[in-house]
């Protein structure tokens, strides 16, 4: 187990990381008790991930408009995690296990898309979707890499 001072430094190059680097806005630690280190959350600049299903909604809503339908960012769960530590399904499904699907803030800007109805391709937003995290691995040069881990399994995405 890692010091808290080396979680602590940990934590804040990724905060920094997605504000400076990555223009993230809103970027908040997140520590509770059941949770075995503080996790990052924060809004990014545009949407990060989209799930294949609701892309095939999307596809579909958008030809029968004809017009593009708008994909505003959502709020995202950041794990930072150093390059050295070893980390087993477990210690992942016990982090999933401790979370919500919408991080803090989220909920708010849910309410803000129910104005726009039941079309099927909002089912897959808001409380709806999946658990999720963008997993931040710090090299020892200070170098995040990020990575999509999900709470079960997801198929993958068309390109």
């Amino acid at each position: 187990m890692a010091s808290s001072d080396h979680l602590e430094a940990l934590t804040k190059v990724v905060l920094n990381n997605l504000e400076y680097q990555h223009d993230w806005t809103a970027v908040q630690p997140h520590a509770q008790s059941n949770l075995p280190r503080a996790l990052i959350y924060g809004l990014p600049p545009k949407r990060l991930y989209v799930h294949p299903d609701e892309q095939i909604d999307i596809i579909k809503a958008e030809k029968e408009r004809g017009e593009p339908i708008p994909q505003e960012p959502e709020v995202e769960w950041v794990l930072p995690l150093h390059l050295s530590e070893k980390w087993s399904p477990a210690q992942f499904a016990a982090v999933f296990d401790s979370i919500e699907a919408i991080p803090p803030g989220g909920a708010d800007q849910e309410k803000s898309d129910e104005d726009g109805g039941e079309e099927q391709w909002r089912l897959w937003r808001g409380s709806k979707r999946g658990k999720r995290i963008l997993l931040a691995t710090v090299q020892d040069d200070s170098t995040v890499t990020y990575y999509w881990i999900f709470d079960g399994l997801v198929k993958p995405r068309q390109n």
